[in-house]
């Protein structure tokens, strides 16, 4: 994926000035596609000389004028284009993994350190999905279309952060005498037969 294929999906949500998209990768989409504000602003010029979108100036009051951006016909045309190709299987790289598998090769107590940490992130990362779940998602089986999607992509973050917070608890306890209690609850589940439409 491009990162304007992301910046596309978000537009096609809602149109936005650079900074406030900028403000959602801090806040959603960069939590699976991350992007500096730099790279943001140099990729929706591209995308504007591209036809993809178009900018309106929209005055503000006792601020300067903003830039909003929507997605234009043929914007929309890439973005259908793109969801239909077939998704190359991400390779799966993680500096922690291969440390983990070196670990008699070098300092294991520095590495059982930063295993907790990055255990104590995961955790952090977990909690707070839960907590986007349950602020915009009460009723997920009663969700559809473009809220389905979104709810189920959380879904998604919330089990990756479970498998992390699982796994690295299991190898922290095979190298400790002490177990450790980070295992996430299960959160409350739409039942799989209301989400099967």
């Amino acid at each position: 994926m491009a990162l304007e294929h992301a910046i596309l999906v978000s537009l096609s949500e809602r149109a936005a000035s650079g900074s406030d998209l900028t403000r959602r990768f801090d806040a959603s989409i960069g939590f699976f596609w991350s992007a500096t504000h730099q790279q943001i602003y140099r990729v929706l010029g591209r995308m504007e000389a591209d036809g993809w979108i178009t900018a309106e100036v929209v005055p503000q009051a006792d601020r300067p004028a903003k830039k909003v951006y929507v997605v234009t016909g043929a914007g929309r045309a890439e973005l259908r284009r793109w969801i239909a190709e077939p998704t190359i299987l991400d390779p799966v790289r993680s500096d922690i993994v291969v440390k983990m598998r070196g670990a008699t090769l070098g300092d294991r107590t520095a590495l059982l350190d930063d295993v907790r940490r990055q255990l104590d992130e995961h955790a952090k990362r977990h909690s707070l999905y839960e907590s986007i779940a349950a602020r915009d998602f009460p009723a997920p089986g009663n969700l559809r279309d473009a809220d389905l999607d979104m709810f189920l992509v959380l879904r998604g973050g919330l089990l990756m952060e479970e498998f992390w917070i699982r796994w690295l608890t299991e190898y922290l306890d095979a190298h400790t005498d002490q177990p450790h209690r980070h295992q996430p609850d299960r959160p409350d589940q739409p039942d799989s037969k209301e989400l099967d439409r």
